[in-house]
């Protein structure tokens, strides 16, 4: 008798990977730790304290976003890798000492974070206001709630009573933020291990209706499969010529930007999902929000988002708030109200 021959492993239809994908995320919802649990954060925290804060923090905001509008995108995405490190808790904030290594050399953060000196600037003018009883991380908070509404975007009330960290960390740094080239399994997964859904995954990228991206970070998406998402239209050609005019294949340019949507790069509207239903998302990891084969739930988003500003403002909003909770229990307890947000008090 023969030996047997191995079979062929049968292939998998995309749709029924799609289904094992869903089913993998509804099993990670149940078994991963919340980090959006509910701290102790109120809208009146600073009431009697520092009942100036947000109208500060709003001027300084608005000086910001005046002398360029670039600067909302910026103070937002602070927040944002601040809250998947250790929550929301300034620690993005640290610089590094002979003692202590910040969060802002890693990977995600060193080309990519900017607008400390912003945060700096508000936080001296609340310091005058209400000496050492405001958070950096609060500030952060509040700004970047700020920052939005001067671009266009949805006001939400924003809870505090945050504490500043007296640690960062630089290893979940590079381990917890999403990157420009990551896959919407590893990406969703990301946003889960903080209590966040998929529906927060997907409103809140975006956020990427502002803001600019660095060549690197774009490079892999232009010569890899943007052309075939955005369906090779005189426009969208025209599009990606000008972004390889500025980012060669064969590398340098890498500090040349270009703007997640081109179409309003300093407002805050919901054009960024028209571009993805147009195939033209700027980084891999926003495309695969509505082309990835795993991507029948997000797409539905979307395309929803894209047809409909109302809902994604409201949505947007309930999620901001929603990771502006995720907690570092830690600062609860150990945290303080540091004097300078760069440096932990002595």
């Amino acid at each position: 008798m023969s030996a047997k021959q191995p079979r062929m492993a049968a292939s998998i239809h995309p749709r029924v990977l799609a289904m094992q994908f869903l089913g993998a995320i509804a099993f990670l919802s149940g078994i991963i730790c919340s980090g959006a649990s509910d701290p102790p954060l109120t809208l009146d925290y600073y009431e009697s304290s520092c009942p100036t804060v947000f109208d500060v923090i709003h001027k300084e905001m608005e000086c910001a976003v005046l002398s360029d509008p670039r600067n909302a995108a910026l103070v937002v995405r602070l927040h944002f890798h601040d809250c998947f490190v250790q929550g929301c808790d300034g620690s993005v904030l640290l610089d590094d000492t002979v003692t202590l290594q910040g969060e802002k050399t890693a990977s995600p953060n060193i080309n990519s974070l900017d607008g400390f000196s912003i945060i700096d600037r508000i936080k001296n003018k609340v310091e005058s206001d209400c000496p050492g009883i405001v958070s950096c991380a609060d500030i952060l908070t509040i700004a970047a709630r700020d920052a939005v509404i001067l671009v266009g975007g949805p006001y939400w009330d924003v809870p505090v009573g945050r504490k500043d960290s007296r640690s960062a960390s630089y290893e979940l740094a590079n381990t917890n933020i999403p990157t420009a080239n990551e896959g919407l399994t590893s990406i969703i997964s990301k946003f889960i291990y903080f209590g966040l859904s998929v529906t927060d995954t997907v409103v809140l990228s975006g956020a990427h209706t502002i803001g600019m991206a660095r060549c690197e970070n774009y490079r892999a998406r232009i010569y890899g499969d943007y052309e075939s998402t955005s369906g090779g239209s005189p426009s969208s050609e025209a599009r990606l010529s000008k972004l390889k005019s500025t980012c060669p294949a064969a590398g340098g340019g890498e500090d040349n930007i270009a703007p997640m949507d081109y179409e309003t790069p300093n407002v805050f509207d919901n054009s960024y999902y028209n571009l993805l239903l147009n195939g033209g998302g700027l980084l891999n990891s926003d495309q695969e929000l509505y082309s990835s084969v795993l991507a029948i739930q997000t797409k539905k988003i979307v395309e929803q988002y894209a047809h409909d500003t109302a809902a994604f403002f409201q949505q947007f909003s309930e999620s901001m708030v929603k990771m502006g909770n995720i907690t570092n229990s830690d600062s609860f307890v150990n945290g303080e109200v540091r004097k300078n947000c760069r440096f932990i008090n002595t």
